[in-house]
Order: structure tokens, then C-alpha cells, then sequence
């Protein structure tokens, strides 16, 4: 049976949302032009989020004793980072604290190297950034705002290839807003991991726990769909033990928290949002787990490569979701895309589709913050597209909000009012 331009369109957008397709790129950051970039540039700054809330941020090391890592099984349990975003009290906050950086130190340095997804997924030439220089809005270990409400939590799960700080943009601003945000690291799938406190290795108080995935792209044999799949599997686990850990599920204790930042949890209404493969990972994580009782899926696909679909897009869900596609030949609305079409139709409860015009796939992360004052103006274009960077910004964080506080709280703004960068797809439900 002859493939269709559709089917090799699927297959291409699978391969570039998992970030294993660019070999070109990938063999370019290990010759010596890719290293050979002008002066090290400062990243740009974080737009300030407008939430009435200042941020603070804590990051924690979890461990899954019942799971062996699923990418290096010898190494013994599954390990994972995730950090904390929630609304922070004003009194004082700032006082004796420090502001997070974006990446730390050690993170940052691989991020914008050869081997890491500023060059393999969004085409920075290596060392021509200085990552590390970007801060963000939040304060360590800030005490969390005062009051008797419990607050809507949101996971976030970043692009395949992408660290979990990979859209601090849109999460600082969620918290800004009242909701706490739960950002996880997927392990040996992320550009680069820092694991606190961890065994041999250690640098700084962790060991920096590389991608596998650049190695498996310039394998020869490697199967995309094998490789998304195991992705997958365990991106779902991640998110399902975290949610283990926040509700005390045994055998896996919560984290030492602050008793304030604990209480202020509400584990009654809890959504995922994520990026291309983190999309698929909040949709599929949805599906497998009733815990979760919203999604946003920002221009991920549900398909593998070979164009089979997802059990959510087979299945569909019965709870809330918002599609977010871009201007990207192989994306727009689920109308064009057959996984997401597939996931409208079997689908029940309210869902929506917007499309960011002039939008390429990169321009719902940090990307739009960050590239157009690190990258060349042909790269900004690829990976963000046409749309102005600030506005990018700031319709994705007003449709993410709108979404949730529809969800999560009951309100309805009826957004997209207000911003035409955002078509309207369709939506259903109530």
C-alpha cells in the first residue's frame, strides 16, 4: 500500500515533535562549525508574569522504587526532578531570598552544547548562548501566599528532548494566577537532568543525567515509533508516580514540603498541560489516569511515526481539553491532523481547538522569550514562525489561563476576545 503526502507529513511532524529526525542537525553540532559561534550572547530575559500573585519555586528529588528506569534499568530505580511553582506571599518575599535561575549552572552548560536540545531541537549553534545568565521571576523557597484556599494544580510536561524549565514563561504565570504548577523532568528523555544528590558522578550537589536521544538518532536501525513509544510509557509513569507521590499513594511518601505549600493543594482538580510530546503525554496521561481532569496539548501529536495513533486519540476522554495547533504545514486545526481529528470525534465534555496564527511549533515555549535575542533571524522564523515573539507569549499564556479558570474554577472569559493571533477551531460540549 503506496504512502500518502499525508502519512509522510504525519510521520515528519511525529519525528521533529520527538526530536529525533534532525540527523543533519544532529551530525552538524559535532563538527567544528557548529562550535564556532560568534561572542557568547546573555539570553533575554523572561517577560514578567501578570498574575496578581508573586512566584516562588522549590524543586524536589523523587525516587520510584517500584519502577527500574526504563531507558538504563541498570542503574536501579527511576529517578525524577520536579520543581514546585505556586503563588507566594508578598510580605517581605523577597527579603533574603534568591530568584531562581532559569537552568542551573551545570544544566544550562549542556543545555547550550553540542549534545543538548538548544542545537538539536531548536538549531542554536553551541556555545553561542549564555543560558545559564537567564533568570526567572520566582523566589527559592518563597513562603506561599496566605489564605484558607486550596488551589487548582497544573503538571507540566515539557517537548521530548526538552527540560522541564523549557517553559517557565507560561508556568511563572500560572502561578502568578493561583495555581500551583508541578513541572516534571523526564529522565534520559530531557536534554539534560540534574539529579540532586545522587550516588557516583556527583557535581555540585548532583549528577547531570544526559539524553539518550541525540545517540539513538544517529544510530542506524533506530525505529522512531519504537522510540516514541518507550518514550511514552515512560513519560505516562512519571506523571502517574508524581501524582502517586502529591496524594500519598503508598508505597510513595509526599516530599518534605512546606506544611503551607502542601495544604495549599488541591488534589480534587488537577490538570496536565504540555508541549508536542508533552502534549501527548497530558492527553494520554488523562486517558490512562481519572485523576487528571483537564488537558492542554500545545501542538503535539497523538500519532507514532509508522501513523498509528495513541489509545486516547482511539479512545477519546470524558473530561475537558483544549488543542493548540500552529501554522506549521503539518499542524493547524484537528480537522487537518487525522490523531487529533480521531480524539475530537470519540470525545465527550467540553473541548476546544484554537490555532496561533503565523506560528511555527517552538512558539508555545520559551522559545518565543528566548531565541529572538540568541538566535539567527532565519532560526527565530523556523522555530517560532511570523508571529510577533511577544505576542506569542502572551496568547499562549491567555488561552492556557482561560482554558483552566474555565475548567478548574468556572469562569469563562470567552477568549480568543482580545487576541487575534488565536483562531478559533471549534469547540463542543459544555
Amino acid at each position: 500500500m503506496p504512502v500518502t503526502d499525508q502519512q509522510r507529513a504525519l510521520r515528519r511532524r511525529a519525528l521533529v515533535a520527538a526530536g529525533v529526525l534532525a540527523l543533519s542537525s544532529l551530525v552538524s553540532a559535532f563538527t567544528p562549525t557548529a562550535h564556532a559561534a560568534a561572542a557568547t550572547a546573555a539570553a533575554t530575559p523572561l517577560p514578567a508574569p501578570t498574575g496578581p500573585y508573586p512566584v516562588g519555586t522549590t524543586t524536589r528529588h523523587l525516587t520510584d522504587t517500584e519502577r527500574p528506569d526504563p531507558w538504563h534499568p541498570e542503574r536501579g530505580s527511576r529517578q525524577v526532578m520536579v520543581s514546585f511553582w505556586y503563588p507566594a506571599a508578598r510580605a517581605q518575599w523577597r527579603t533574603a531570598q534568591r530568584i531562581a535561575p532559569h537552568m542551573d549552572a551545570l544544566s544550562a552548560a549542556h543545555f547550550g552544547s553540542a549534545r543538548g536540545a538548544g542545537v538539536f531541537n531548536y538549531g542554536v549553534p553551541a556555545g553561542s548562548v549564555d543560558w545559564a545568565a537567564t533568570r526567572t521571576h520566582a523566589v527559592v523557597d518563597a513562603p506561599v501566599a496566605r489564605g484558607t484556599r486550596v488551589r487548582p494544580v497544573v503538571l507540566y510536561s515539557a517537548g521530548l528532548g526538552d527540560p522541564r524549565t523549557w517553559n517557565t514563561s507560561l508556568v511563572e504565570e500560572l502561578a502568578s494566577r493561583g495555581y500551583v504548577v508541578v513541572t516534571v523532568d523526564h529522565t534520559y528523555d530531557s536534554s539534560e537532568v540534574l539529579l540532586t544528590g545522587t550516588g557516583p558522578g556527583r557535581h555540585g550537589g548532583g549528577r547531570l543525567a544526559e539524553s539518550g536521544l541525540p545517540a539513538l538518532a544517529q544510530q542506524h536501525g533506530t525505529d522512531p515509533s519504537a522510540v516514541l513509544r518507550k518514550a511514552m510509557t515512560a513519560r505516562v509513569d512519571d506523571t502517574r508516580f508524581v501524582l502517586d507521590v502529591l496524594d500519598g499513594h503508598r508505597p510513595h511518601p509526599r516530599p518534605e514540603l512546606p506544611r503551607t505549600l502542601t495544604d495549599a493543594m488541591d488534589l480534587h482538580r488537577i490538570a496536565m498541560a504540555g508541549h508536542s510530546a508533552g502534549g501527548f503525554t497530558a492527553l494520554q496521561a488523562m486517558h490512562d489516569d481519572r485523576r487528571i481532569g483537564a488537558a492542554v496539548d500545545m501542538d503535539g501529536t497523538l500519532a507514532f511515526p509508522d501513523g498509528k495513533p495513541g489509545t486516547v486519540a482511539r479512545d477519546g476522554v470524558d473530561r475537558p481539553f483544549l488543542l493548540m495547533g500552529t501554522e506549521s504545514p503539518d499542524s493547524g486545526s484537528y480537522r487537518r491532523q487525522p490523531s487529533w481529528a480521531s480524539l475530537w470525534r470519540h470525545s465527550r465534555g467540553w473541548h476546544g481547538d484554537v490555532t496561533l496564527l503565523g506560528s511555527r511549533h517552538g512558539a508555545y515555549t520559551d522559545a518565543a522569550a528566548l531565541l529572538p535575542g540568541a538566535a539567527s533571524r532565519e532560526t527565530v522564523r523556523k522555530d517560532i514562525g511570523t508571529v510577533r515573539p511577544e505576542r506569542a507569549v502572551a496568547a499562549t499564556r491567555a488561552a492556557v489561563v482561560s482554558f483552566l479558570d474555565r475548567v478548574l474554577r468556572g469562569r469563562n472569559d470567552h477568549l480568543p476576545d482580545g487576541f487575534p493571533e488565536l483562531r478559533p477551531e471549534g469547540a463542543r460540549g459544555r
